[in-house]
């Protein structure tokens, strides 16, 4: 017989395995919105049994953590995710906790726009200067990679009229969908050659594999 300590460690496993596969891998196995409703089912089991909370669980922290290889780097401030909504009573909700935070009874307005999916990076600048790029990792430590960021031609290295000081951007790294489908192209037909080639070689080379979707080539280029 499955207890109620069993179910929720079964869905915490299976929520973890995906973040490996989502945050740390970029080879996901599922489609984002079958992950979103893996983590809506803990959090809804979780607020029926608040007994079985554990600081480990995948509600309790931000997803994804930093791949070995590069060197870790603090946030200055936490890289924090968004959460979901999925219901309307659940957006004005939302609109209830902004404005009890902002102490604003006046009407608000709000800006909606789609959701790029790409790979979340902080960008610091010192007097216009860009000195580093680090991902997002667990929302506490990510990865220096600033090198490879300097190499996006789409971000800039200096700054105009940068005010004297620090600042950090936050921002995504994304390929757009006709660069995917291009990059895609040139791995197809790269690998055409290499299958003609094999045929005539004693040592075969491997063909690459095509990019899963757009965040994964785009976090394949940090």
């Amino acid at each position: 017989m499955t207890t109620k300590t069993d179910r929720i460690e079964k869905l915490r496993d299976r929520i973890r395995y995906h973040e490996e596969r989502y945050y740390v891998l970029d080879d996901p196995e599922i489609p984002d919105s079958e992950f979103d409703r893996l983590l809506e089912e803990l959090k809804n089991f979780e607020a029926s049994h608040p007994d079985l909370i554990t600081p480990e669980s995948p509600t309790q922290r931000v997803s994804g953590r930093p791949v070995v290889g590069f060197e870790s780097v603090a946030h200055a401030e936490p890289m924090l995710s968004l959460d979901n909504a999925y219901t309307d009573d659940e957006l004005r909700e939302f609109d209830r906790r902004v404005r009890n935070v902002l102490g604003a009874e006046a009407a608000l307005s709000y800006v909606a726009e789609l959701k790029i999916d790409g790979l979340g990076i902080a960008l610091t600048y010192e007097n216009g200067r860009l000195v580093r790029g680090v991902t997002r990792g667990d929302g506490v430590l990510g990865e220096d990679v600033t090198a490879n960021v300097r190499a996006i031609r789409a971000i800039p290295l200096q700054l105009s009229h940068a005010p004297n000081g620090r600042i950090e951007v936050r921002g995504e790294i994304y390929l757009p969908r006709h660069n995917f489908d291009r990059l895609n192209h040139e791995i197809a037909v790269a690998n055409e050659e290499i299958e003609r080639n094999n045929r005539t070689r004693k040592r075969k080379v491997a063909a690459k594999p095509l990019a899963v979707n757009p965040r994964n080539a785009a976090a394949g280029t940090m």
